[in-house]
Formats: structure tokens, sequence, C-alpha cells
């Protein structure tokens, strides 16, 4: 799955239109099936980033969303809540009998902002992005997001937000405090997600120059991550200063939103490619990169 928009001459507005669309992968070659939930289903007006499980022997797909803004909104609203739903998948390879639509992650104003104060890019506050892990070491489930820090004095207050369920109530969902903040530091912590190699824990996420605070400490657009021995921390970060990899300084904003997948693949999607003051948005899959990790160091392979 993918977000996908029609063709704007402004590509920013992409996010006001988004849909999460299915792909499928055949005989070497991606095909777009168009979006992944039927018109209507989601409460949102459009649809942002999540992530999804499939069970191998029911044939169910679980969907992990973030529904912004309300159906039916009359202009744009950046309102965000993460929801779950659940759906079969075919041997066509689409979803269908799309069911069990819930808010998967309630509002926690104790420890996360409310995502209704309006803003625009790079400036509003995050409720968003939910990635699914189980822990194996109790299979435990997590759900990993895009949060806010309440209570904060600062523009640039993103943290990484977390809710858990038992091994065997895998619906049952507690909103935690915050796993990591950049208070002060960094308005956008996005699409956190977790990945267990050789025996500890890697939390990346993604994030731009824009949103630091220019007040410093600053950093490029690209890949950050912590690495713990448990879930519960404590966190250090990667290659000691959090940065695992950035777009190169003559293209900075070449690609954006990278995954990491169990394999250590690395996807993302092509931004603003090449140099100089002329935009160029591609709005498509970026070539995968190959990470390595060894303890706290991490980086590309050649």
């Amino acid at each position: 799955m993918a977000l996908g928009a029609p063709r704007f001459d402004d590509p920013d507005a992409r996010h006001g239109h988004a849909r999460i669309h299915l792909l499928r992968y055949q005989n070497g070659i991606w095909s777009d099936l168009g979006p992944a939930m039927p018109d209507g289903f989601s409460p949102g007006s459009r649809e942002w980033s999540g992530s999804a499980i499939a069970d191998e022997a029911t044939g169910d797909v679980t969907l992990y969303f973030t529904a912004a803004g309300r159906r039916g909104d009359n202009g744009l609203t950046f309102e965000q809540r993460m929801f779950s739903a659940r759906a079969d998948l075919g041997r066509d390879s689409r979803l269908a009998d799309w069911r069990d639509l819930r808010e998967v992650i309630p509002p926690a104003p104790d420890w996360y902002m409310a995502t209704t104060g309006g803003g625009g890019i790079g400036t509003i506050k995050a409720f968003r992005d939910p990635a699914y892990f189980r822990d194996p070491a109790d299979g435990g489930h997590y759900l990993f997001f895009a949060g806010s820090m309440a209570g904060s004095i600062s523009a640039f207050n993103g943290v990484v937000g977390v809710a858990t369920a038992p091994a065997d109530r895998p619906d049952d969902w507690t909103v935690k405090p915050p796993l990591i903040a950049a208070d002060g530091v960094n308005n956008e912590l996005e699409r956190p997600h977790v990945v267990h190699h050789q025996g500890r824990y890697y939390l990346f996420w993604s994030t731009q120059a824009h949103v630091f605070n220019p007040e410093g400490p600053t950093g490029p657009t690209g890949l950050y991550g912590m690495v713990a021995d448990a879930l519960a921390g404590p966190w250090r970060p990667i290659n000691g200063s959090g940065l695992v990899f950035a777009n190169p300084p003559e293209a900075p904003a070449q690609s954006y939103s990278w995954m990491v997948l169990p394999d250590l693949r690395v996807t993302s999607f092509v931004d603003n490619w090449g140099g100089g003051a002329e935009r160029r948005f591609g709005g498509a899959f970026a070539p995968f990169v190959q990470l390595w990790l060894d303890g706290d160091a991490a980086g590309v392979l050649a």
C-alpha cells in the first residue's frame, strides 16, 4: 500500500486529496489497483499514512491508518485520528468486505496535543502514521505514531508516541506516554516504525530540514533513529547523533518518507529531485537502498 493523489500543478495540493492505494507486484511489475478502501468508508476527508498486517491463515487484512479531516468537511482541515479496519484479501489481490472500523488510538490530552488548531505544511501538529509492530520477546502488540507534546511552550515539539495491546488481546489498545521527544528541536518525527534485528530494537523516523528549530541544533532531511535493547528503553541515538542517512547536499529534498523493511531494504518516494531553484516533484517510488546495522551504528551499503 502507498498514498496516492491526482496530479496537481502545485505538488503540495496532494496532501488534501490523498488516498491509500493498493499495489500488486506480479511478474516483476507493480500495478496500482486504486484506493484500498471504498469511497465513503473512511471517516476522514482524506487518508494519510499507516500500516497493514495480513493473517495468512484467514486471509484477513487489518489496516491501521490516519483519517485526516472529517468526511464532508467544508474546506481543508488538519484534524488527525487513527483508525483500524479489516477486509478480506481475495485471489485477485483486491480487498473486499471492509468492516470493524474503529478509532484505535483515542486522544490522550495529558501527553499528546490536539490536532484541531490548524496550520500549514511543516507547522501542523501530529497525531498520525500508526505503524504496527509485534514484539518477538513476548508477543505484545505495538502501534508507534507521530505526535506533538502536550503542554510544550515550543512550536517544535514532535514526539514518537506509542500504544500497546496484550499478546492475547490485539484489539485492546492502551495509549502510553511518548517514547522519544524532540521538544524544542523538531516539529515532526514522521512515520516512526520499529525493526527488530540481532536482538536489538531500532526505532526509525523521517524528518525534514525545515521543521527543525532554527535556533538549533538542526539537521538535514533524512532518516533518523534510536536503538535499544528493549522496547521500554533506554533509547540511544544511532551513530551517536540519531542521523542514519540524509539526502545529499546537492539534492537536499530528493526523497522522503523512508521505511525500513525487516530485510533492511529501505523504501521511500521521489520528492524534489535534483538541485537548483526549479521544483521537480517526482511523486513516485524511489529506488530501494540497503541499510546495514551493527549495534548502535548504521549506514547504507555502497
